[in-house]
C-alpha cells in the first residue's frame, strides 16, 4: 500500500485462519495456516486523508464442499446487498437484502455483524448499513457492503467492497478479484 502512495494503514489489518476466522475482529495468534483453511483478510489504506476498506476470504488449497457452499452463500449475499445500494434507500434495506440471501442459504444465524458503514475521513462513519438503520444513502456517499458468515470452531467468510452510491446504483471502488482459490 505504501509503495502505491498510502500514508498508512486505515486500521490494524486482520488475517484470521481456520476457527479464528469465525471471529469478525480476530486478533493475531500463533496458529499456523494449513491447507484447507479459510483465511479472512481485512485491510485498508489511508491516502490523502481518506480511508479505504476491503475484505477477501481465500481458501488454502481446495475448498471442501461445505466451505464452497459457505463461500458461495456469502458471495450471493454480497451481490444482493450491492444490488440494493442506490441513492435514497436506507442502510437497513441494504442490510436486509444481505440477511435475506444468507437466510435463504441456511446461514441466518451465522451473520453476526452489520452489513457496512460509510468510509471517508474516518474508517467508520455515517451512513450505517445495519439491521433497522434508517440512515439514507445519499448520492455520492462512500459505503462498504461486507456480509459475513461465521461458524464457531470452523471458520468464517467475509467479502467486503467499498462503493460510491449513485442515483442508479453504485460504482465500485474495490477492484480486487473475489476468486477464493490460491
Amino acid at each position: 500500500m505504501r509503495r502505491r502512495g498510502a500514508g498508512a494503514a486505515s486500521f490494524e489489518s486482520i488475517v484470521a485462519s481456520g476457527p479464528n476466522g469465525a471471529l469478525p475482529h480476530a486478533k493475531p495468534t500463533d496458529r499456523v495456516i494449513v491447507p484447507g483453511d479459510l483465511v479472512v483478510i481485512d485491510f485498508g489504506a489511508l491516502f490523502d486523508g481518506y480511508h479505504s476498506d476491503m475484505t477477501r476470504t481465500v481458501c488454502i488449497g481446495e475448498a471442501s464442499a461445505a466451505d464452497t457452499a459457505l463461500l458461495s452463500a456469502v458471495a450471493a449475499s454480497q451481490r444482493a446487498g450491492l444490488i440494493a445500494v442506490v441513492a435514497g434507500v436506507t442502510g437497513g434495506a441494504v442490510d436486509e437484502a444481505c440477511r435475506a440471501s444468507l437466510a435463504e442459504a441456511g446461514y441466518a444465524e451465522a451473520f453476526t455483524h452489520s452489513t457496512g458503514h460509510g468510509v471517508g475521513l474516518d474508517i467508520h462513519e455515517a451512513p450505517m448499513l445495519g439491521a433497522g438503520s434508517a440512515d439514507l444513502l445519499p448520492e455520492g456517499a462512500v459505503v462498504t457492503v461486507e456480509p459475513g458468515a461465521y461458524l464457531v470452531d470452523h471458520g468464517g467468510v467475509r467479502i467486503e467492497d467499498t462503493v460510491v452510491v449513485t442515483a442508479s446504483g453504485f460504482r465500485p471502488l474495490t477492484k480486487t478479484t473475489k476468486d477464493y482459490t490460491l
